[in-house]
């Protein structure tokens, strides 16, 4: 019996590094290799730091209303909801 199980383990490997061989073909690497640039490298380099100075500078506006309710009484409801199983859990649908 071992001697199945050792000689279908070594297959499945086998079976396993002929894919993995085979992963260029397979996902496209040949779209890479077909592609030629139209711009120079100095003038994507240009642009990508033209780009960068438009991105420094932002303010982050905080647009969050005051609470009504306080910390203490959320974390109370939700004990309350969950002992009366009113919050699902799991997979339900």
């Amino acid at each position: 019996m071992t001697s199945i199980a050792r000689t279908l383990s070594i297959a499945a490997v086998a079976a396993f590094a002929s894919l993995g061989a085979q992963a260029g073909e397979l996902y496209g690497s040949h779209i890479e290799a077909s592609f030629q640039s139209t711009r120079t490298r100095a003038e994507v380099q240009l642009e990508a730091a033209q780009a960068v100075t438009q991105f420094k500078n932002y303010v982050v506006e905080s647009n969050t209303a005051a609470s009504k309710v306080e910390r203490a009484t959320v974390q109370a409801e939700a004990v309350q909801a969950a002992r009366l199983r009113q919050i699902a859990v799991g997979n339900r649908s």
